[in-house]
């Protein structure tokens, strides 16, 4: 299954990069973020671990704004 997520408040590229690799340690999620478009692709096993992402955005990003 494939969703987007759209997003506000990363503060740089690298912050970015560090939300994006910790997104992939989460079993049965493949992420894809671009910084710039301010989106997340995900190829999810099911739609569970979607929460599981928004968690992990959350934890790692408390002030980013997150748009399903």
């Amino acid at each position: 299954m494939t969703k987007i997520i759209r997003f506000k408040g990363l503060c740089c590229a690298n912050c970015a990069a560090k939300l994006e690799r910790q997104i992939n340690k989460i079993k049965g999620v493949e992420a894809t973020l671009s910084f710039v478009a301010g989106k997340i692709l995900l190829e999810l096993e099911n739609e569970e671990l979607l929460d599981d992402v928004i968690l992990c955005c959350k934890k790692m990003e408390p002030d980013m704004e997150i748009k399903l």
